[in-house]
């Protein structure tokens, strides 16, 4: 959790744009979701059909013992330290991100090899956490980054 670091992280994926992804998510995986924000991911995958692991606890200090995939919206100020870690556990992910990211050198060399990404026909809705604006669209574009997914395309446009 990211709340005491900058208050704009501070923003969780509401369960619409989590359904958007069902599809692409395999139902034999276990995923691990580590950025707790309002701790209701697991409530919104538990009524998707999933069983994710969703505990408050440090993302860079902390692993799960038995986990394959991880599903989340990571902190976008800390981006840069995600994608390292990211890197490091060397598992396959789906993320939310800004869609400016894919122009960014630095991403594209460390996710070149494997990355896919799914271009949402709408725009995600968030809700902040201490400042609660339920369905809030960003004034920037989001997609949702898969690395090492086996998607079906590398770019998938709903």
């Amino acid at each position: 959790m990211f709340t005491d670091r900058n208050d704009t992280d501070n923003y969780a994926t509401d369960k619409s744009a989590w359904e958007m992804i069902v599809p692409f998510l395999p139902q034999d995986k276990r995923i691990w979701s580590p950025f707790f924000c309002d701790g209701k991911m697991k409530q919104h995958f538990a009524e998707l059909g999933f069983d994710i692991i969703h505990d408050d606890k440090d993302f860079f200090a902390y692993e799960p013992p038995e986990w394959d995939i991880i599903i989340d919206n990571p902190p976008f100020s800390n981006i840069k330290q995600v994608a390292d870690r990211l890197l490091i556990l060397d598992k396959p992910f789906i993320i939310v991100a800004r869609s400016n990211l894919i122009i960014t050198k630095w991403f594209r060399r460390k996710f070149k090899e494997h990355l896919q990404i799914i271009i949402p026909d709408k725009s995600p809705t968030f809700s902040h956490l201490t400042h609660p604006v339920n369905g809030y669209v960003p004034p920037f574009g989001v997609f949702f980054y898969a690395w090492k997914m086996e998607l079906p395309q590398n770019m998938i446009l709903l």
